[in-house]
C-alpha cells in the first residue's frame, strides 16, 4: 500500500521558519516519482508550491515562494522536504505532498499525503 506521511507543519510567528517532510512507504523506490508539495488555503484553490526532479538536480517553484523556500529529496530514504524560511501569513493552508510518474504501460499515476497544516500568525 503507498502511502505519503507528511510530517513538521505547526503554528510559527510571521518571518520564522518551518521544515516540512515527506516520508513515502509502499514503492519499490522513489526515483521513478516527480516529487511537489501543493498547499490548500481556506476559500482558495489548491496551489502547486514546489517540484523537484527524479534526481533531484532540477526544481521549480511558485512565484509566491520563490527565494524563500526550498525543496530536496533524499531517494535513499524516500523522503522529500520543503525548508520554509521567511513564512508570511499568506502562507497559512495544509500542505500536502504528491509523488507523481507517467509509467510504462500504466500511464499518469500520482499519490497524495493526507497533509499537514501550517499556520503562519502575524
Amino acid at each position: 500500500q503507498v502511502q505519503l506521511v507528511e510530517s513538521g507543519g505547526g503554528l510559527v510567528h510571521a518571518g520564522g521558519s518551518l521544515r516540512l517532510s515527506c516520508a513515502v512507504s509502499g514503492f519499490p523506490s522513489i526515483n521513478m516519482y516527480v516529487m511537489s508539495w501543493y498547499r490548500l488555503a481556506p476559500g482558495k484553490e489548491r496551489e502547486w508550491v514546489a517540484l523537484i526532479s527524479r534526481s533531484g538536480d532540477n526544481t521549480n517553484y511558485s512565484e509566491s515562494v520563490k527565494g524563500r523556500f526550498t525543496i530536496s529529496r533524499d531517494n535513499d530514504k524516500r523522503t522529500v522536504s520543503l525548508q520554509m524560511n521567511s513564512l508570511k501569513p499568506e502562507d497559512t493552508a495544509v500542505y500536502y505532498c504528491n509523488a507523481y510518474a507517467n509509467l510504462f504501460g500504466r500511464g499518469d499515476v500520482q499519490y497524495w499525503g493526507q497533509g499537514t497544516q501550517v499556520t503562519v500568525s502575524s
